[in-house]
């Protein structure tokens, strides 16, 4: 049975949308495109009418991923009183401990992004690009001529400290690393309304 145009795309935007998720829960190769296609809804058959390859959609997966995070930064910081604040409560919220599914797709997988394809660094290096360009946007005017270096050390911190927290076994400790940087990220660079 075939398909109307409409129903491919939105075919096409649900697959991208659940291996977008699933990736971050279990990794690149830690879900087969049978299980993608199946979480999606749709048959293991369907998939090469949509995609290259998986890391057709692993790009794919990433540049999606990323769009939506720069679009959550942009909502968040664009109705809060204390915007920079706000973004780094909002990253570092404990809740992303436990559930890395709609978290961040560089601290759930940069390290496994580095070993894939040019098409997926270049979705990481866009994506890069664009939250440090959101970053920049609400640091002190002080920092014009360094905003760029600064958005990036800050934006490495918040990756870092998730990472980190993530990674220890210790749920004290854990909250303990997301506390510390939260105060050390806003007292460093407080914003703007607050300046």
């Amino acid at each position: 049975m075939k398909v109307s145009r409409e129903e491919a795309e939105a075919n096409h935007e649900r697959i991208i949308d659940a291996a977008s998720r699933l990736f971050r829960q279990k990794g690149f190769d830690g879900i087969s495109v049978a299980e993608l296609m199946t979480a999606a809804g749709l048959t293991h058959g369907g998939f090469y009418g949509h995609f290259k390859s998986k890391d057709d959609l692993v790009s794919l997966a990433v540049q999606h991923a990323l769009a939506r995070s720069g679009a959550a930064w942009t909502s968040i910081t664009g109705d809060a009183d204390k915007p920079f604040a706000a973004l780094i409560d909002r990253y570092l919220d404990e809740a992303k401990l436990a559930e890395p599914g709609p978290a961040c797709m560089f601290a759930a997988l940069a390290p496994e992004g580095s070993r894939r394809s040019g098409d997926v660094r270049r979705a990481f290096a866009d994506g890069f690009r664009s939250l440090t360009g959101i970053l920049a946007g609400l640091l002190p005017a002080a920092l014009r001529s360094r905003r760029r270096a600064a958005s990036i050390a800050v934006f490495s911190e918040m990756v870092g400290a998730l990472v980190l927290a993530r990674s220890v076994d210790d749920p004290d400790l854990a909250r303990e690393i997301l506390r510390i940087v939260k105060a050390d990220l806003k007292s460093r660079f407080p914003d703007k309304a607050a300046a």
